[in-house]
């Protein structure tokens, strides 16, 4: 069954607002078994509404269609949708109703704006709104049944959960195809490499479809997969998946859209062990990463930004003959960076970073994108030192930070 999605509005045409519905909506249809085949967008305009309405309703099987359902001069979408189908807009009681309850239940009087909100296109049925003031409506135009939702996402989803999926399903009939979705998170490989490595797999599956995600600094492998049997499909999903990472190897840290900050945490709990962490061209970005997971105060003890060298020095122990020797981008320096953060802390592992994340600050031997990282635990020490070709501060920040926590996973696999 074929289903589009449309998102109305001037805001988000222009760009000045982030549309996240159309994501959400795909996501649950997907996960349901239907085939979403567009996104589009139009702004604020009835002529452009009206002819969008109906070409759509010409091609595709369903249409949901968030927006333009408020009580402002700007808000078209039911007058449209009438429009389309040549009829007229029409005071429905029951949907007053609901308005009325909403400003009732909030000690509130209801501006007679919000009656526009009622007005609903002669034959479409209500879809009842139980967290906002829009209710919603389906109307079929053409040979496409339209599902019209505020454009306001938590009342969207609500909708969309609790009635337009049950619709949906029941206007499918006995017609029912399941869609899955795996994602296997890697580090380490561009996405051409990536691609290369995986490409032939996906002629092996054709009910698979393989894509990839570049969501810096990982990459996402995706496999879509579509069939009428449930569980041959999941069984075929997971012998291609077993393929893929394979193929990628320890690249690979997630099967479960995990970040890799919430990977280290379980290695860590899984080992019952703790983890201290001294960063410099980082400025904390790892403990921030690292503490963004529940549950981490089971194994963060402590961090610390060691900037400076005489910070380096007066708190983590650095010695001075290898500041002056080596300089702070160093795997030396790093390596005694972790072993003094982990002294401080008496944690099991210390983790460091001190590199040059730019723009400025590079040398011929040290260029910009230079990361030292130090490991340290209760028995050894270890020093990396890696290159990433970016000028950018911010994204040698990030790619500093994922690499010494995929350094840290690596050890803890071990």
């Amino acid at each position: 069954m074929n289903v589009e999605i449309l998102i109305t509005g001037d805001e988000i045409r222009s760009g000045a607002v982030i549309d996240r519905n159309s994501a959400h909506i795909a996501m649950k249809l997907e996960e349901a078994g239907f085939n979403v085949v567009r996104h589009t967008c139009v702004g604020d305009n009835a002529k452009d509404l009206v002819l969008i309405l109906q070409e759509i309703g010409s091609r595709s099987d369903a249409a949901l269609v968030t927006g333009g359902l408020g009580p402002t001069l700007d808000d078209l979408t039911a007058q449209a949708a009438a429009t389309s189908v040549g009829v007229d807009l029409a005071l429905n009681l029951q949907a007053l109703h609901g308005v009325e309850s909403y400003f009732k239940a909030r000690n509130r009087m209801m501006p007679d704006s919000n009656k526009k909100q009622a007005m609903l296109p002669q034959g479409a049925d209500l879809i009842l709104n139980p967290v906002g003031t829009a209710p919603g409506f389906m109307l079929k135009i053409n040979r496409c049944m339209f599902f019209f939702l505020p454009g306001v996402p938590f009342e969207m989803q609500r909708m969309l959960s609790d009635t337009v999926l049950a619709k949906l399903d029941k206007l499918r009939g006995n017609i029912c195809e399941f869609s899955m979705v795996k994602t296997i998170s890697t580090f380490g490989l561009t996405e051409s490499a990536t691609a290369e490595r995986v490409s032939g797999i996906g002629d092996m599956f054709p009910e698979i479809t393989l894509g990839y995600r570049a969501k810096f600094p990982d990459i996402q492998i995706k496999l879509y997969a579509r069939g009428k049997d449930k569980e041959a499909l999941h069984q075929r999903v997971v012998k291609a998946a077993a393929m893929v990472i394979e193929e990628i190897g320890d690249n690979v840290f997630s099967e479960d859209e995990s970040s890799m900050e919430a990977v280290v945490g379980r290695l860590l709990l899984k080992k019952n062990a703790t983890l201290a962490v001294a960063e410099s061209c980082t400025g904390g970005l790892i403990s921030h990463l690292l503490t963004n997971v529940p549950g981490s105060s089971g194994y963060f003890l402590f961090s610390g930004v060691t900037y400076s060298n005489e910070a380096k020095q007066k708190v983590l122990g650095v010695s001075s003959e290898v500041l002056e020797h080596y300089g702070a981008v160093h795997e030396k320096t790093a390596i005694e960076m972790a072993a003094g953060v982990r002294r401080i802390a008496d944690s099991d592992y210390g983790l460091a970073t001190s590199g040059i994340a730019g723009p400025d600050g590079g040398t011929d031997e040290k260029p910009v994108g230079t990361v030292c990282i130090g490991l340290a635990n209760r028995r050894s020490t270890l020093g990396f030192r890696f290159f990433f070709p970016f000028n950018s501060r911010w994204r040698n920040k990030k790619i500093f930070a994922m690499k010494a926590l995929d350094m840290l996973r690596r050890q803890l696999q071990v």
